[in-house]
């Protein structure tokens, strides 16, 4: 496909002065932060850069490759904006986290752990709690897919460029893009010698330094290395431990070679490094539930419902060990009119993290998960360049990975007693007593040590053959058809240990086998499963009287002996007994298969406008729950009442006689999801003004929906989840050393069907979390000290984020969706720096990044195992700087 657009003609100073003011939205002078490197390792014989002409219109030159093929921003009919790595460092963006207030349809967020980042386009993603999802929103790194949010979120180092596609992108990228792809380009190895370093100072004793230098080895092969450090004290004080949290502790190095002789064989060789080592994250309180009390009376402290404080109260500080590492080959022959291209990577992850997850001083739960992933991929295609009308991409994609993760809870010395005050409505005694009528030996019950043991697995083997077509009617339309095949298949494990006794014991089972021993006048120890089928067909109208009485809560219409006094207690038994997988019934196992396609026309306007429409589908293969949370599916499993498997109806896995108690159901895995979009843009050119517009209606069914509950997370699928609206984004030159950039993206996101969330039918809600308007604009002015070349830049830029209701729903509230709409999120950031560049390649810089200092909550969720209290993770405060940089 070939869109034509023609630009004014400037001097490289017109280049530097705008270059300097590029921006994501839509970044359209970005790729000129490229020309500008090449331009100034050209010198005369003083050694002064020439000032080479050069093509400067606003947005003509941005090349990008989300189509997989070089063309500028103006040439590619995708919604796609760019940032460019000299916004990157101007904006002090760090990683993808902070990239989104330059991407307004992005969306990241950080949550428990450094490692546990979502991503979000247009409304739709999910993934980094639970190691068995794999995110809507793909993330490449120069063409490797990063198929975990903790192998992406480092510090972003010498980057050329960040794309964001947004809607679904599987025609051309084979695995799991159904909502959009982040493509982070890295510059290559360069045959000039050359380089940078830079040391930034910030609050909070910040301190970053970077490098990197290139240059040839020999005529053919060039090389690069870069590496940066990151170290920053935590902003929140653990009042109790004398220690701070929230801090910044990583770094990443990498290296390269570029094989490049002039001949038809490009060769590009990347291994890279990256170390997490941090204390981190703090959630506070947000609503204060009945249990708080319970904390105090044993001891504990937490600052009530005084989020933003950032003070925290902790028994275990938050641990997180992150290495990520691996390697990648990519070839390039150019075959005349042809091009093979092949990319072959390998990665590893590891990834500890601990946690206090009562978020109080009190010694009452901690987990710790040790997650492992390996990850090998491999990608060939070959793309044409015919002077014909016609012209195709034809590729594969292989990818297998191997993930493990093992964890566990521990309950502190503090559990017990909190737990026995919760049992008992604040009075002690309760779990003593109701132990020696079960002959559980006293004290068993949430004693200190271990509470779960997990051992998951998930191995993942897919490939995907994908192509597109181009036809060229008439040198202005030109018609686009592409398809993706997808074969992915899982294979997955899980075990847990319980031991804990009273979740073992089903009480309704218990009050059935201890009224039949008593009608028997035998030991409950020789009850046997054929012992109650024999009484109840011997006796069926006495079975049946124990069974009403089991299964009937005492009141004061009904008190004993005539009703169970223990059912109140299953509210304590918060984890329960495990059933295995691979079983008799459940295999383990998903095989999906998919065909996508896009269809698209793309029609030159003119010389300096371009539109198209596109209608694409996606696909994203099922997502496999490994969690503590994982159970059989209705279909598989029907409890009985209050979870007893005594009385519970014909099912297979009741039938095959692996039942254990309290077994409930959910979702082992959840199904593919299916993306639809209907796109119309336009995109326009002109000297001093280039904007994109896009209107879309997108629907994902079968959204994946991954929800905390407050002991784990519940993996379902929605029926169907739509976004109608549009992205609007432009860049304006009023005068060459000013450029002011806007975007604003508009969503109306709704559940059109979610009757089986967890926090009840969702039909027809907004989806939460996802803001209806986003505006992301900026301000940039250079001034040249006279024609020294020294230039003084200055950038101002605001993100906007409409008030938005956060949590879909309060699971285990009495009303779960009406308590969510009381807290909601607006989000106004102010970001500036200031930059003094010399002509001889020194430079100083400030930043402030939330110059207002304004405070949000990210995310809300429920305490975990402490029903009506709401934890969240708050923003960021205002952090700020100065940098010193030398490129050379």
């Amino acid at each position: 496909m070939k869109f034509t657009a023609f630009g004014r003609t400037a001097t490289v100073r017109t280049v530097m002065l705008a270059g300097v003011a590029a921006v994501a939205i839509p970044a359209s002078v970005s790729a000129q932060d490229t020309d500008l490197e090449e331009v100034q390792q050209q010198t005369d014989s003083d050694g002064d850069n020439i000032p080479d002409a050069a093509d400067a219109s606003t947005g003509n030159v941005i090349i990008v490759t989300a189509t997989k093929r070089e063309q500028t921003l103006q040439e590619t009919p995708v919604s796609v904006s760019v940032t460019s790595g000299e916004t990157l460092e101007r904006a002090e963006i760090r990683d993808l986290q902070d990239l989104q207030t330059v991407a307004p349809s992005l969306r990241v967020s950080q949550l428990q752990s450094s490692a546990n980042t979502t991503f979000i386009i247009r409304g739709f993603g999910n993934g980094a709690n639970n190691v068995g999802i794999e995110p809507s929103v793909g993330v490449f790194i120069d063409g490797v897919y990063r198929s975990r949010s903790a192998s992406s979120i480092n510090d972003l180092a010498n980057v050329s460029r960040i794309e964001v596609l947004r809607g679904p992108q599987n025609t051309l990228f084979g695995k799991n893009a159904s909502a959009g792809v982040i493509s982070v380009v890295t510059r290559e190895p360069q045959f000039e010698f050359g380089g940078s370093a830079s040391f930034t100072y910030g609050n909070f004793d910040q301190i970053v330094a970077k490098a990197d230098i290139t240059g040839p080895l020999t005529d053919s092969i060039a090389f690069s290395l870069d590496g940066t450090y990151n170290k920053r004290d935590g902003f929140v004080d653990v009042v109790n431990l004398d220690e701070k949290i929230n801090e910044r502790d990583r770094y990443v190095v990498r290296g390269q070679l570029l094989f490049d002789n002039g001949g038809p064989l490009r060769v590009r060789a990347i291994g890279d490094y990256s170390k997490i080592d941090e204390l981190c994250c703090y959630a506070g309180n947000v609503l204060a539930g009945p249990t708080v009390p319970l904390l105090f009376a044993v001891g504990g402290q937490l600052a009530v419902e005084d989020v933003f404080s950032d003070r925290a109260f902790l028994d275990t500080l938050p641990v997180n060990d992150i290495e990520n590492y691996g390697g990648s080959v990519q070839a390039d022959l150019d075959l005349g009119s042809l091009t093979l291209t092949s990319i072959t990577a390998y990665r590893e992850l590891r990834a500890f993290n601990q946690q206090d997850v009562d978020f109080s001083s009190a010694a009452v739960v901690s987990e710790f998960r040790n997650q492992a992933v390996d990850t090998f991929t491999q990608e060939l295609r070959v793309a044409s360049d015919f002077d014909g009308p016609v012209n195709f991409l034809l590729g594969g994609y292989y990818f297998n990975e191997k993930a493990k993760q093992n964890s566990g809870l521990d309950n502190g010395e503090d559990a017990r007693a909190f737990f026995d005050l919760l049992a008992g409505g604040g009075t002690p005694g309760t779990l003593s007593f109701v132990e020696s009528q079960l002959g559980i030996p006293v004290g068993a019950t949430f004693a200190e040590g271990p509470s779960t043991r997990e051992f998951f697995t998930l191995d993942n083997e897919s490939y995907s053959v994908f192509g597109q077509v181009d036809f060229e009617v008439t040198d202005r339309l030109t018609l686009t058809a592409g398809f993706n095949y997808t074969d992915d298949r899982k294979d997955f494990s899980l075990r847990q240990d319980s031991f804990d006794p009273l979740a073992n014991v089903n009480f309704v089972d218990a009050v059935i086998v201890g009224g039949i021993a008593q009608a028997l006048q035998i030991p409950t120890s020789q009850v046997t499963p054929g012992v109650i089928q024999q009484f109840a067909a011997a006796q069926p109208a006495g079975f049946q009287q124990i069974a009403a009485i089991a299964t009937t809560p005492c009141s004061a219409g009904s008190p004993p002996p005539a009703c169970n006094q223990l059912l109140p207690l299953q509210a304590l038994q918060f984890l329960p007994p495990f059933l295995a997988v691979p079983n008799a019934v459940e295999p383990g196992r998903t095989n999906d298969d998919n065909l996508s396609y896009t269809l698209r026309v793309a029609y030159d306007v003119s010389d300096r406008v371009n539109a198209y429409f596109t209608y694409a589908t996606g696909f994203k293969a099922s997502s496999v729950n490994l969690s503590r949370d994982s159970r059989p599916t209705n279909a598989d499993y029907t409890p009985g009442p209050f979870g007893s498997t005594i009385l519970a109806p014909s099912s297979p896995i009741r039938d095959a006689g692996i039942a254990v108690p309290n077994l409930s159901t959910g979702s082992r895995f959840a199904a593919p999801e299916e993306s639809e979009v209907y796109e119309v843009g336009l995109k326009a050119d002109f000297d001093r003004m280039a904007f994109n517009l896009a209107l879309f209606d997108q629907t994902i069914d079968g959204f994946q929906s991954n929800a905390f509950t407050g002991t784990g997370f519940a993996l379902v699928n929605a029926g169907s989840q739509s976004v109608r609206g549009f992205e609007f984004d432009s860049t304006l030159t009023p005068i060459d050393p000013l450029v002011f950039t806007f975007a604003l993206t508009y969503l109306d996101s709704k559940y059109d069907s979610f009757p089986g969330s967890v926090v009840g039918d969702l039909s027809g809600q907004q989806v939460a979390g996802v803001p209806e308007f986003t505006i992301a604009t900026s301000a940039t002015y250079t001034h040249e000290f006279g024609n020294t070349g020294n230039l003084l830049i200055g950038r101002l830029d605001y993100y906007h984020e409409s008030n938005t209701q956060i949590l879909d729903g309060v699971p285990d509230a009495p009303d779960p969706i009406a308590l969510a709409r009381n807290y909601r999120r607006e989000v106004n950031q102010v970001n500036g720096s200031l930059t003094l560049a010399l002509e001889n390649g020194f430079e100083i810089s400030g930043f402030v990044r939330n110059l207002t200092n304004q405070r949000y909550l990210s995310q809300i969720f429920p305490g975990v195992a402490q029903p009506g209290t709401i934890s969240g993770y708050p923003n960021q405060p205002r952090t700020y700087g100065a940098t010193v940089r030398y490129r050379f």
